[in-house]
């Protein structure tokens, strides 16, 4: 279970996109095997990121309606949000490396 990154649902993401900070959300499956690949990588950006940006976990089975709203197709797929907009997109696996420099260009 990551310590640095909380899994929500569709009503507690709706509400993180009206706040100040960026948001940074991992669409996953926990079928996914790339999903269970990411999770630890992003639990080590956040870590060192957590004062500049809100990283949370939405499962796309249990918020079908909210996946749709984004058209998540495939998962893994990390999206950035600022000011209650999407600003970015990571589709599927990658190294900390990326996912950090992914995380910093968008904040």
């Amino acid at each position: 279970m990551s310590k640095n990154v909380k899994e929500i649902d569709t009503q507690e993401f709706n509400a993180l996109l009206q706040g100040d900070k960026p948001v940074v959300c991992d669409f996953f499956a926990t079928w996914c095997g790339p999903c269970r690949m990411l999770a630890p990588v992003l639990d080590e950006v956040a870590e060192g990121l957590k004062d500049k940006a809100v990283f949370v976990k939405v499962d796309i089975d249990r918020n079908q309606a909210l996946a749709e709203e984004y058209e998540i197709y495939s998962v893994p797929c990390v999206k950035m949000f600022k000011g209650g907009r999407e600003v970015a997109e990571n589709l599927g696996y990658v190294p900390k490396s990326v996912m950090q420099a992914f995380v910093e260009e968008n904040l």
